[in-house]
């Protein structure tokens, strides 16, 4: 064998590695092997990545060293990590218990801070801002164990609402906390240091929750069809604010929370741009930070040094005790029971991103040293695994008190559900698949489906492999937002009929079509297709408009008629539209009279829902140019109708589309026809807007019938 080719290959693995292509390939290994072996110990993902990155890093095997394309990748990291964060906070949580979580936020910043400082100031005897560096770490923790949580069916629990709002108030402030920290070590603590912060910080806070929540609303609404521009752009958002933190004299990883924080809204958590944005922060970036943090750690300052292990024990006795303190205390303030104290520490007790993030700051400006570094690492092993053990623990203890999402013998109206999605014009497809995914729920095993009815005729067959390659480019774009389509095609003399047909085939739950054409004088007579559908099904049934990006809303304005709540599909649509709230983050004003509006706070209450809502007690559909003083332009709008027949139903309602979408040519409209009954028996102590003479309103609804078919559209 030819010396040279032999010697090509000693030399490239060589270490520390110097191939590119190599150190690459050896980095994609790790991020996909770390996780699947330690999935089976229970050992979280991050925990992997660190100990990958000590194994291989220049104080132990020297596999690889920092460089400068590691140090890049790794700030990426370090970014994407505190964005991720700031985009992912649940702010209708926050709002739901802003003063318990801003009571509980005090305690669990402030009680380690308390614990740490003197500890590490006068035991270790480290200076002032070395000190203040390590205590405010400590106030630090990440929801690692949320998904614990979750799994148990207990994440409305108020305990868990207490924990998150903490979450925002207490990562942001310690992110504060360290650029005064940072300039403290600097020595430049005087007045004009605070002047220039206290201008600079004010500056950055209009630019990132004035200005820039004002440009991505006008980038998301220009650019609606450019699907890859907008994570190109949301990185750019990133990056952007991250430069002006520092030349305010932040640091840069309060730009990038700030940049999550404001763009929380604009990014739905089911929609396709989150899913891009989770897939690569996990798949590249965030595991690239967390090897080049455990390639900074020497394993043979903890071993030979008697120091380093002990500030290593101290910062895990800080941690427990502190953030157990602090939810003690919270407990006793507002007597949540033991169960649900245990719950806030499992919660709030685990350092991972947040702490990674600060302490790396800390080192990087010569704050503190490499035995803190070694010692906040074994922190983040030890109260990962502690607190994960600690929230499972608790979560049974609060499922055995009964204190549950939804009790397991109860109906769950979204556990089997199955919506589908006739499409008729390949123009609109994208953005009813967004709303779809937008309001199926989460815990539905059916995909959407996605039907296309062919008329029957001598083109049938052809029209039904067109009909099949255009559902094909419907699913490769469900693929990008991990939405899960099956595709549906059938043969029917009539559209309606078809529709009527499949659905009953699949037992869906809800049918969500496009905004009904323009009519024929023929359609008005016989019934147009949005019309033929409701009589042909009993299903709840969604007709949206979208008019402009879903993202771009103030608010939802909903609609409800009275008797509603009569309704068989009552609790089914008011989930869709919580759901919907809940995803865009928008409050929502609803128009209802007295005993609608009871019906609706009570499922709200009994659900655990995180939402701002407003009451406004009034008859819509009356005087339909009332509308116009409850809807602004940038107002989605939810009208609750009914089919004819129906408790809630009033004459109206027939011609209600048409004359909405007049009104409002620009605003999103969502109609909801809720599922009927064959038959009912209720309690009708609210009839005063129900007709008293059938026999004069069927001559005024004909009337009317028949000047609508004369209209000009």
């Amino acid at each position: 064998m030819d010396k040279g080719f032999i010697e090509h290959i000693r030399h490239a693995f060589e270490t520390p590695l110097s191939n590119p292509v190599l150190i690459f390939a050896l980095i994609l290994f790790i991020i996909l092997l770390s996780p699947i072996l330690l999935r089976k110990i229970k050992i979280p993902a991050i925990i992997g990545l660190i100990v990958s990155g000590v194994i291989i890093g220049p104080h132990a095997l020297n596999i690889l060293e920092r460089n400068i394309a590691v140090d890049l990748f790794s700030t990426i990291g370090l970014l994407y990590i505190m964005f991720v964060a700031g985009l992912e906070l649940d702010m209708n949580d926050f709002g739901k218990s802003k003063y318990k979580s801003l009571t509980f936020g005090s305690f669990t910043f402030l009680v380690p801070v308390i614990f740490a400082y003197p500890m590490f100031h006068f035991v270790f005897g480290y200076d002032p801002a070395a000190s203040i560096m390590i205590a405010v770490m400590m106030a630090t923790h990440t929801l690692v164990a949320f998904p614990v949580v979750t799994s148990y069916g207990i994440a409305k629990n108020e305990a868990v609402a207490v924990a998150i709002g903490g979450t925002i108030l207490t990562d942001t402030a310690v992110l504060v906390a360290l650029a005064v920290i940072v300039g403290f070590s600097a020595g430049a603590l005087n007045g004009e240091f605070w002047l220039q912060m206290g201008i600079s910080f004010s500056i950055f806070l209009v630019i990132m929750f004035v200005i820039i929540p004002r440009v991505a609303k006008w980038f998301f609404k220009k650019v609606e069809a450019e699907k890859t521009s907008h994570y190109i752009f949301v990185l750019s958002i990133v990056f952007f604010a991250a430069f002006i933190a520092e030349v305010c004299g932040l640091e840069p990883i309060i730009g990038a929370f700030m940049a999550g924080l404001a763009l929380n809204r604009f990014i739905p958590h089911s929609s396709a741009l989150m899913n891009r944005i989770d897939f690569i922060g996990n798949a590249i970036f965030i595991p690239f930070f967390l090897i080049s943090v455990g390639m900074l750690v020497d394993v043979s300052v903890l071993i030979n040094d008697s120091r380093a292990i002990l500030i290593a024990l101290a910062l895990i006795a800080v941690s427990i005790s502190g953030k157990w303190s602090a939810a003690f205390l919270t407990q006793k303030i507002f007597k949540y029971s033991a169960a649900q104290r245990q719950l806030i520490y499992g919660l709030s007790g685990s350092h991972a991103a947040a702490t990674l993030a600060v302490i790396m700051v800390g080192f990087q400006n010569d704050i503190v040293g490499e035995n803190v570094l070694n010692g906040a690492i074994l922190l983040i092993l030890v109260s990962c695994v502690i607190a994960t053990f600690a929230a499972e623990a608790a979560s049974k203890k609060v499922v055995l008190e009964g204190d549950i999402d939804v009790e397991p013998n109860a109906k769950d109206e979204n556990a089997e559900e199955n919506i589908i999605l006739p499409i008729a014009n390949l123009n609109n497809m994208q953005t009813l698949l967004d709303v779809a995914s937008l309001i199926q729920s989460k815990k539905s095993p059916h995909p959407l489906t996605v039907l296309s009815v062919v008329p029957n005729n001598e083109m049938a067959e052809i029209n039904l492999k067109k009909a099949r390659k255009n559902l094909d480019s419907i699913a490769k774009y469900a693929s990008g937002s991990e939405t899960e389509v099956n595709i549906m095609t059938t043969i029917d003399y009539n559209i309606a009929g078809g529709i009527s047909r499949a659905s009953k085939e699949i037992l869906a739950t809800g049918i969500l079509i496009g905004w009904p054409s323009k009519t024929s004088i023929i359609d008005k007579l016989v019934g147009g297709k949005a019309e033929s559908i409701l009589n042909l099904t009993d299903v709840s049934l969604f007709m949206c408009r979208v008019e402009q990006p879903v993202v771009g809303h103030k608010r939802i304005v909903l609609f409800v008629p009275p008797m509603a709540e009569a309704e068989k599909g009552f609790q089914y649509w008011l989930s869709k539209v919580i759901l919907l709230t809940q995803e865009l983050s928008l409050p929502v004003k609803c128009i209802c009279n007295a005993r609608t509006q009871i019906a609706i706070e009570k499922y709200i209450q009994k659900r655990k829902v995180s939402i701002h809502i407003n009451f406004e007690n009034a008859l819509f559909y009356e005087k339909m140019q009332d509308l116009s003083k409850y809807i602004e332009p940038e107002d989605f709008a939810v009208f609750v109708l009914a089919r004819a027949g129906d408790v809630s139903y009033d004459h109206h309602f027939d011609s209600f589309p048409r004359r909405v979408s007049d009104m409002f040519p620009s605003n999103n409209l969502l109609l909801i026809y809720p599922s009927r009954r064959n038959r009912s028996t209720i309690d009708l102590t609210d009839v005063h807007h129900a007709p008293y003479a059938p026999g004069l309103e069927t001559m005024e609804n004909l009337t009317k019938r028949f000047t609508n078919i004369l209209r000009k559209d």
